[in-house]
Protein backbone atom coordinates (compact mmCIF):
# COMPACT_ATOMS: atom_id res chain seq x y z
CA UNK A 1 0.00 0.00 0.00
CA UNK A 2 1.44 3.38 -1.01
CA UNK A 3 1.27 6.43 1.26
CA UNK A 4 -1.35 7.95 -1.06
CA UNK A 5 -3.45 4.77 -0.96
CA UNK A 6 -3.15 4.62 2.83
CA UNK A 7 -4.31 8.22 3.21
CA UNK A 8 -7.22 7.54 0.86
CA UNK A 9 -8.24 4.19 2.30
CA UNK A 10 -7.54 3.92 6.03
CA UNK A 11 -9.95 6.69 7.11
CA UNK A 12 -12.75 4.81 5.33
CA UNK A 13 -12.61 2.02 7.92
CA UNK A 14 -14.01 4.32 10.60
CA UNK A 15 -16.48 6.29 8.47
CA UNK A 16 -20.22 5.67 8.96
CA UNK A 17 -20.70 4.47 5.39
CA UNK A 18 -24.46 3.96 5.38
CA UNK A 19 -25.16 7.20 7.24
CA UNK A 20 -23.09 9.17 4.72
CA UNK A 21 -24.91 7.47 1.85
CA UNK A 22 -28.27 8.46 3.38
CA UNK A 23 -27.09 12.08 3.65
CA UNK A 24 -25.87 11.99 0.06
CA UNK A 25 -29.24 10.60 -1.03
CA UNK A 26 -30.98 13.64 0.48
CA UNK A 27 -28.75 15.97 -1.50
CA UNK A 28 -28.89 14.07 -4.79
CA UNK A 29 -32.69 13.74 -4.70
CA UNK A 30 -33.25 17.39 -3.75
CA UNK A 31 -35.47 19.25 -6.21
CA UNK A 32 -34.11 22.67 -5.20
CA UNK A 33 -33.34 24.13 -8.62
CA UNK A 34 -30.40 26.26 -7.53
CA UNK A 35 -28.75 23.43 -5.60
CA UNK A 36 -29.27 20.65 -8.13
CA UNK A 37 -28.21 22.82 -11.07
CA UNK A 38 -25.03 23.79 -9.22
CA UNK A 39 -24.20 20.14 -8.55
CA UNK A 40 -24.95 19.11 -12.12
CA UNK A 41 -22.92 21.90 -13.71
CA UNK A 42 -19.92 21.18 -11.45
CA UNK A 43 -19.93 17.45 -12.25
CA UNK A 44 -20.15 18.20 -15.98
CA UNK A 45 -17.24 20.64 -15.70
CA UNK A 46 -14.99 18.62 -13.38
CA UNK A 47 -15.42 15.23 -15.05
CA UNK A 48 -16.03 16.32 -18.64
CA UNK A 49 -19.43 14.67 -19.01
CA UNK A 50 -20.40 14.44 -22.69
CA UNK A 51 -23.89 15.91 -22.64
CA UNK A 52 -24.12 15.71 -26.43
CA UNK A 53 -24.89 12.01 -25.94
CA UNK A 54 -27.71 12.64 -23.48
CA UNK A 55 -31.34 12.45 -24.51
CA UNK A 56 -31.99 15.51 -22.32
CA UNK A 57 -29.26 18.14 -22.49
CA UNK A 58 -30.81 21.10 -20.68
CA UNK A 59 -29.86 20.77 -17.00
CA UNK A 60 -32.92 22.81 -16.03
CA UNK A 61 -35.10 19.89 -17.14
CA UNK A 62 -33.62 17.40 -14.69
CA UNK A 63 -35.83 17.11 -11.61
CA UNK A 64 -32.83 16.37 -9.36
CA UNK A 65 -29.13 15.64 -9.48
CA UNK A 66 -29.96 11.94 -9.36
CA UNK A 67 -32.21 12.34 -12.39
CA UNK A 68 -29.21 13.79 -14.22
CA UNK A 69 -26.86 11.08 -12.94
CA UNK A 70 -29.09 8.29 -14.26
CA UNK A 71 -29.84 10.16 -17.50
CA UNK A 72 -30.91 8.37 -20.66
CA UNK A 73 -28.77 8.45 -23.77
CA UNK A 74 -29.93 9.34 -27.26
CA UNK A 75 -31.15 6.35 -29.28
CA UNK A 76 -28.31 4.78 -31.25
CA UNK A 77 -25.50 6.39 -29.23
CA UNK A 78 -24.48 2.98 -27.83
CA UNK A 79 -25.11 0.37 -30.55
CA UNK A 80 -25.21 -3.19 -29.21
CA UNK A 81 -22.77 -5.52 -30.96
CA UNK A 82 -24.45 -7.79 -33.49
CA UNK A 83 -21.40 -9.97 -34.12
CA UNK A 84 -22.19 -13.68 -33.89
CA UNK A 85 -21.51 -15.15 -30.45
CA UNK A 86 -20.53 -11.74 -29.08
CA UNK A 87 -20.86 -10.77 -25.42
CA UNK A 88 -21.80 -7.09 -25.09
CA UNK A 89 -20.29 -4.77 -22.51
CA UNK A 90 -22.93 -4.12 -19.81
CA UNK A 91 -21.85 -0.57 -18.98
CA UNK A 92 -19.71 2.44 -19.73
CA UNK A 93 -16.60 2.50 -17.56
CA UNK A 94 -13.11 1.11 -17.17
CA UNK A 95 -12.04 -2.51 -16.78
CA UNK A 96 -10.80 -3.05 -13.25
CA UNK A 97 -9.96 -6.70 -13.93
CA UNK A 98 -10.89 -9.50 -16.32
CA UNK A 99 -9.81 -13.11 -16.35
CA UNK A 100 -10.49 -16.58 -15.02
CA UNK A 101 -11.93 -17.65 -11.68
CA UNK A 102 -9.12 -19.83 -10.33
CA UNK A 103 -9.95 -22.37 -7.64
CA UNK A 104 -12.91 -20.25 -6.64
CA UNK A 105 -10.87 -17.03 -6.37
CA UNK A 106 -11.54 -13.80 -8.27
CA UNK A 107 -8.55 -11.50 -8.66
CA UNK A 108 -9.03 -7.98 -7.29
CA UNK A 109 -5.69 -6.11 -7.48
CA UNK A 110 -2.10 -6.20 -6.19
CA UNK A 111 -2.20 -9.79 -4.95
CA UNK A 112 -5.65 -9.45 -3.41
CA UNK A 113 -8.61 -11.65 -4.29
CA UNK A 114 -11.99 -12.76 -3.00
CA UNK A 115 -14.04 -15.89 -3.51
CA UNK A 116 -17.05 -16.32 -5.74
CA UNK A 117 -18.81 -17.88 -2.75
CA UNK A 118 -18.30 -14.75 -0.64
CA UNK A 119 -19.25 -12.48 -3.53
CA UNK A 120 -22.55 -14.32 -4.00
CA UNK A 121 -23.57 -14.23 -0.36
CA UNK A 122 -21.89 -17.32 1.10
CA UNK A 123 -23.89 -20.02 -0.71
CA UNK A 124 -21.57 -22.62 -2.27
CA UNK A 125 -24.39 -24.08 -4.40
CA UNK A 126 -25.04 -20.71 -6.03
CA UNK A 127 -21.32 -20.22 -6.71
CA UNK A 128 -20.69 -23.76 -8.03
CA UNK A 129 -21.71 -23.09 -11.69
CA UNK A 130 -18.96 -20.46 -11.85
CA UNK A 131 -16.10 -22.70 -10.68
CA UNK A 132 -13.10 -22.09 -12.96
CA UNK A 133 -15.26 -19.76 -15.02
CA UNK A 134 -14.68 -16.22 -16.25
CA UNK A 135 -15.19 -12.84 -14.61
CA UNK A 136 -14.83 -9.15 -15.27
CA UNK A 137 -15.09 -6.16 -12.96
CA UNK A 138 -16.05 -2.82 -14.54
CA UNK A 139 -15.79 0.48 -12.64
CA UNK A 140 -18.18 3.32 -13.45
CA UNK A 141 -16.78 6.79 -12.77
CA UNK A 142 -18.91 9.90 -12.15
CA UNK A 143 -18.69 10.89 -15.83
CA UNK A 144 -20.09 7.60 -17.12
CA UNK A 145 -23.58 6.56 -18.15
CA UNK A 146 -24.97 4.81 -15.05
CA UNK A 147 -27.55 2.41 -16.43
CA UNK A 148 -26.64 -1.26 -16.75
CA UNK A 149 -27.61 -3.51 -19.64
CA UNK A 150 -27.61 -7.21 -20.45
CA UNK A 151 -24.48 -8.73 -22.05
CA UNK A 152 -26.65 -11.47 -23.58
CA UNK A 153 -30.29 -12.50 -23.38
CA UNK A 154 -31.20 -14.04 -20.05
CA UNK A 155 -34.07 -15.29 -17.90
CA UNK A 156 -33.90 -14.07 -14.30
CA UNK A 157 -33.84 -16.90 -11.75
CA UNK A 158 -32.83 -15.21 -8.50
CA UNK A 159 -31.85 -11.86 -6.99
CA UNK A 160 -29.80 -11.71 -3.79
CA UNK A 161 -29.31 -8.61 -1.63
CA UNK A 162 -26.15 -9.05 0.42
CA UNK A 163 -25.32 -6.72 3.33
CA UNK A 164 -21.92 -5.11 3.79
CA UNK A 165 -19.89 -1.97 4.12
CA UNK A 166 -19.74 0.80 1.53
CA UNK A 167 -16.07 1.43 0.83
CA UNK A 168 -15.15 3.47 -2.20
CA UNK A 169 -14.51 1.22 -5.21
CA UNK A 170 -11.91 3.34 -6.99
CA UNK A 171 -8.45 2.06 -7.90
CA UNK A 172 -6.75 3.13 -4.68
CA UNK A 173 -9.28 1.31 -2.53
CA UNK A 174 -9.27 -1.79 -4.75
CA UNK A 175 -5.49 -1.91 -4.34
CA UNK A 176 -5.71 -1.58 -0.56
CA UNK A 177 -8.86 -3.13 0.94
CA UNK A 178 -8.78 -6.97 1.03
CA UNK A 179 -11.86 -8.61 -0.50
CA UNK A 180 -13.34 -5.20 -1.32
CA UNK A 181 -16.14 -6.29 -3.65
CA UNK A 182 -17.18 -9.14 -1.34
CA UNK A 183 -17.24 -6.75 1.65
CA UNK A 184 -19.43 -4.03 0.18
CA UNK A 185 -23.20 -4.21 0.09
CA UNK A 186 -24.28 -5.62 -3.26
CA UNK A 187 -27.11 -7.05 -5.34
CA UNK A 188 -26.43 -10.28 -7.25
CA UNK A 189 -28.72 -11.07 -10.19
CA UNK A 190 -28.64 -14.65 -11.52
CA UNK A 191 -29.77 -15.51 -15.03
CA UNK A 192 -30.22 -18.60 -17.18
CA UNK A 193 -28.78 -17.98 -20.65
CA UNK A 194 -27.92 -19.96 -23.76
CA UNK A 195 -24.42 -20.22 -22.25
CA UNK A 196 -25.67 -21.49 -18.92
CA UNK A 197 -25.78 -19.49 -15.68
CA UNK A 198 -24.63 -15.86 -15.71
CA UNK A 199 -24.35 -13.55 -12.71
CA UNK A 200 -24.41 -9.76 -12.73
CA UNK A 201 -23.37 -8.30 -9.38
CA UNK A 202 -24.13 -4.63 -8.72
CA UNK A 203 -21.71 -3.49 -6.03
CA UNK A 204 -22.58 -0.57 -3.77
CA UNK A 205 -20.06 2.05 -2.68
CA UNK A 206 -19.77 5.06 -0.42
CA UNK A 207 -22.22 7.79 -1.48
CA UNK A 208 -24.09 5.36 -3.77
CA UNK A 209 -27.56 6.34 -2.61
CA UNK A 210 -29.35 3.33 -4.13
CA UNK A 211 -29.19 0.34 -6.45
CA UNK A 212 -32.25 -0.59 -8.48
CA UNK A 213 -33.31 -3.11 -11.10
CA UNK A 214 -35.88 -2.82 -13.87
CA UNK A 215 -38.06 -5.65 -12.52
CA UNK A 216 -37.95 -4.78 -8.81
CA UNK A 217 -37.29 -1.07 -8.56
CA UNK A 218 -35.11 0.14 -5.68
CA UNK A 219 -33.44 -2.79 -3.88
CA UNK A 220 -31.24 -0.78 -1.55
CA UNK A 221 -31.94 1.19 0.56
CA UNK A 222 -32.99 -0.18 2.96
CA UNK A 223 -29.66 -1.47 4.24
CA UNK A 224 -29.91 -4.92 5.80
CA UNK A 225 -28.07 -7.09 8.33
CA UNK A 226 -28.67 -10.51 6.76
CA UNK A 227 -28.95 -11.83 3.22
CA UNK A 228 -32.37 -11.65 1.58
CA UNK A 229 -33.34 -13.10 -1.78
CA UNK A 230 -36.11 -13.38 -4.36
CA UNK A 231 -36.61 -16.35 -6.68
CA UNK A 232 -38.33 -16.16 -10.05
CA UNK A 233 -40.02 -19.19 -11.57
CA UNK A 234 -43.39 -18.53 -13.16
CA UNK A 235 -43.44 -15.38 -15.29
CA UNK A 236 -39.73 -14.83 -14.68
CA UNK A 237 -38.44 -11.67 -16.41
CA UNK A 238 -36.72 -12.34 -19.74
CA UNK A 239 -34.36 -9.54 -20.68
CA UNK A 240 -32.93 -9.23 -24.17
CA UNK A 241 -29.30 -8.59 -24.97
CA UNK A 242 -28.65 -4.85 -24.68
CA UNK A 243 -31.79 -4.08 -22.69
CA UNK A 244 -31.52 -2.14 -19.44
CA UNK A 245 -31.50 -4.33 -16.32
CA UNK A 246 -30.54 -1.88 -13.55
CA UNK A 247 -28.88 1.35 -12.52
CA UNK A 248 -26.73 2.98 -9.88
CA UNK A 249 -27.91 6.18 -8.25
CA UNK A 250 -24.34 7.50 -8.05
CA UNK A 251 -21.40 5.50 -9.40
CA UNK A 252 -20.04 2.07 -8.58
CA UNK A 253 -18.99 -1.29 -10.07
CA UNK A 254 -20.58 -4.20 -11.91
CA UNK A 255 -19.10 -7.71 -11.89
CA UNK A 256 -20.00 -10.30 -14.54
CA UNK A 257 -19.56 -14.06 -14.05
CA UNK A 258 -19.81 -16.90 -16.58
CA UNK A 259 -19.21 -20.64 -16.22
CA UNK A 260 -16.13 -22.63 -17.24
CA UNK A 261 -15.16 -22.43 -20.94
CA UNK A 262 -18.33 -20.53 -21.82
CA UNK A 263 -16.71 -17.31 -23.06
CA UNK A 264 -13.29 -15.92 -23.97
CA UNK A 265 -12.46 -12.30 -23.30
CA UNK A 266 -11.22 -10.26 -26.26
CA UNK A 267 -7.44 -9.88 -26.23
CA UNK A 268 -7.53 -6.11 -25.67
CA UNK A 269 -10.18 -6.40 -22.92
CA UNK A 270 -7.98 -6.10 -19.84
CA UNK A 271 -7.37 -3.99 -16.76
CA UNK A 272 -7.32 -0.27 -17.45
CA UNK A 273 -9.17 -0.36 -20.76
CA UNK A 274 -11.95 2.20 -21.23
CA UNK A 275 -15.13 0.52 -22.44
CA UNK A 276 -18.57 1.55 -23.62
CA UNK A 277 -21.93 -0.10 -23.31
CA UNK A 278 -22.69 -2.47 -26.17
CA UNK A 279 -19.19 -3.05 -27.54
CA UNK A 280 -17.98 -6.63 -27.91
CA UNK A 281 -15.90 -7.71 -24.91
CA UNK A 282 -15.92 -11.50 -25.38
CA UNK A 283 -17.05 -14.36 -27.59
CA UNK A 284 -18.78 -17.57 -26.66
Amino acid sequence: MTIKEALTTLPQYILPHHFLSKVMSKFTHSKCKVWKNLMISQIIKIYGVNMAEAKEQDINNFASFNHFFTRELKPGVRPITSTDNAIACPADGAVSQAGLIEQGDIFQAKGKSFTAIDLLGGDADIAKPFENGSFTTIYLSPKDYHRLHMPIKGTLTEMIHIPGRLFSVNGATANSVPGLFARNERVACLFDTELGPMALILVGAIFVSSVETTWHGVVTPPSIESVRSWTYKENAPVIEKGEEMGRFNMGSTIIVLFGKDKIKWEQEFKAGKKVQLGEMIARS
